[in-house]
């Protein structure tokens, strides 16, 4: 008797602890689901939608597979909305506004986060206050003081406001990281006779590489499909970036759909493979700061 009771006391408490698990695990399993639907589901709309032909398109069948798969959407889409060459300038624009962004933000995050001076946080604050500023408070003051400098439709025009624009979020994630590197790496440096410059290039930087993994992912995203600026600072066909390359289906009495919606899919998947593959880099980046070494 005295072996049958703990037996009974403890085969409910086992079963019950494994059907609280499985509950726990089917409603996590449901929330991914959803999750996973609603995030997939647009991008999978717009392939099938870059395949139908405008007929089936305006007939209001958004949920069907094409009757007939019109891949000519994607030679229109090539050739009548000049891709390659709005690719082109979406490129050098964004490459150009990462490697400034890189440079600013890791010298300005250097000097916040590894000197001892009085206003180091008083500077940190301001970048941080940039980040509050929407960029369609800025179009008109911009305008102005680019016409004065004669940049206007130029690749200046909107590299520069890009660069102003990322550059604190990218101070915010560095710095954040540079906190935490040991000072001992500086001393020994130091001692063996290294400049400020040097400890930068070859011990400050070789450690920030997730962080700067994180900046480049983060600004690639967000200048890659930007507008408002661009369509405000530049009227020259040959410095139109990607997002300007729609209108080229917009005529004065038709548009064909299925051409737009290829030409996002094929401006969409630049971005899709760069997230895709360094997308764990954005989270080590991100948390890296946030965990004392």
């Amino acid at each position: 008797m005295s072996q049958s009771i703990p037996a009974a006391v403890v085969k409910p408490v086992v079963q019950t602890g494994k059907r609280k698990f499985s509950v726990a695990k089917i409603i996590v399993f449901i929330f991914f689901g959803v999750l996973l639907v609603t995030q997939l589901y647009p991008l999978l709309w717009l392939l099938i939608y870059s395949l139908k032909s405008n007929e089936e398109i305006l007939s209001g069948s958004f949920f069907s597979l094409p009757s007939k798969w019109q891949w000519v959407n994607y030679s229109d889409a090539i050739e009548s909305g000049n891709y390659y060459k709005y690719l082109g300038n979406s490129v050098f624009v964004t490459l150009t506004v990462m490697v400034l962004v890189l440079l600013l933000a890791s010298l300005v995050s250097f000097a916040i986060s590894r000197f001892r001076w009085k206003y180091g946080q008083a500077v940190l604050v301001l970048f941080l206050i940039g980040m509050m500023i929407p960029m369609q408070a800025t179009l008109l003051p911009l305008m102005i003081m680019f016409k004065h400098m004669h940049i206007l439709n130029t690749r200046w025009a909107m590299i520069l406001p890009y660069v102003a624009f990322q550059t604190p979020i990218a101070v915010f994630i560095m710095s954040g990281f540079m906190k935490t590197i040991p000072h001992e790496l500086e001393e020994s440096a130091v001692v063996d006779g290294a400049g400020i410059l040097r400890i930068f290039w070859n011990v400050i930087l070789p450690i920030s590489v997730p962080p700067m993994m994180t900046v480049c992912i983060l600004t690639f995203i967000n200048i890659w499909n930007e507008y408002i600026l661009a369509a405000t600072f530049i009227s020259k066909e040959s410095l139109k970036t990607l997002p300007f390359g729609v209108y080229s289906f917009v005529s004065q009495y038709s548009v064909n759909y299925g051409a737009i919606g290829a030409f996002l899919v094929l401006g969409a998947l630049p971005v899709i493979i760069v997230y895709f593959l360094l997308a764990d880099k954005i989270t080590k980046g991100m948390v890296a700061g946030a965990v004392k070494g």
